[in-house]
């Protein structure tokens, strides 16, 4: 029986190239994306492409139920991928932008999640695979926003791969650091939504600092959307998964730096990152 893929997030990056990969490996790959003339291009492209913007809870619903519609309500495997980031000091953070992006990057994931775990439930078998990031249990400054949905994703989901044990349902993390994306365009856009840098206190750090938050220091470390994929396979078609899968070597020596270093010495290290 072929297996049934829903992935978010796949207008370009990670999750276009992860929805192609895992179709041609034979899957039924559903490659959601939030916006319509996204979806009509991935039908284009021969993919089915239910419209699920995490920031609209109907269009989750809907776009669940036209997944199901189309499978006989069967769903193997979610793959959570769609988020973006709100570069900028915490205290320059407003309320109703944490608040945004925590609808887009958590409350929208945790929501999908929840629909799909009782036909998981009923089937006796699942696989849930969510996109964090280093910044997932690393923290960095200028990156708050991006930081708090992340820590939050891992606490969650942490717990959710303890509470499934036992009922067929696998739970999986992916940690990437820096991939070749266009996540740092559409960070910077959220950048001019939310941050009024001109009134801030600390005005002139921003205007010495301007150009990495629009062109990361990363990007020489950054890998193609490939890497991620190269992990997702594992993660959906393993018998006995990884609880983790880390991608390029910042999030490898975060990961090694978080676990040998004192709190002070990694708040130094990321202050002059």
């Amino acid at each position: 029986m072929t297996r049934t893929l829903l992935i978010t997030g796949c207008s370009s990056g990670i999750g276009h190239h992860a929805a192609h990969t895992m179709a041609a490996r034979g899957w039924q790959v559903f490659a959601a994306c939030r916006r319509e003339e996204d979806c009509a291009r991935l039908r284009a492209e021969g993919l089915p492409a239910p419209l699920i913007d995490y920031e609209r809870p109907t269009t989750i619903e809907r776009g669940l139920a036209e997944v199901l519609d189309a499978t006989g309500s069967r769903i193997d495997a979610l793959f959570n991928n769609g988020a973006y980031a709100i570069p900028g000091l915490v205290e320059d953070l407003p309320v109703d932008g944490l608040r945004a992006i925590f609808e887009a990057n958590f409350f929208g994931w945790h929501d999908l999640t929840r629909r799909v775990i009782p036909v998981m439930r009923q089937q006796g078998a699942g696989r849930i695979v969510q996109n964090s990031s280093v910044l997932g249990f690393a923290a960095a400054p200028w990156r708050g926003a991006y930081n708090a949905t992340k820590f939050a994703l891992e606490g969650l989901t942490d717990t959710l791969r303890i509470e499934m044990r036992g009922t067929g349902i696998d739970v999986v993390l992916i940690e990437p650091g820096p991939i070749r994306t266009r996540f740092r365009a559409n960070a910077a856009k959220q950048f001019e939504r939310w941050i009024d840098w001109e009134a801030s206190a600390r005005c002139d750090d921003y205007e010495r600092l301007m150009g990495r938050l629009h062109d990361d220091r990363a990007a020489r470390f950054e890998l193609s959307a490939a890497a991620v994929t190269k992990v997702l396979i594992p993660a959906l078609e393993s018998p006995r998964p990884r609880p983790r899968y880390r991608v390029t070597v910042p999030t490898k020596i975060a990961a090694t730096m978080k676990r040998l270093l004192p709190t002070r010495t990694m708040d130094r290290i990321v202050s002059n990152s």
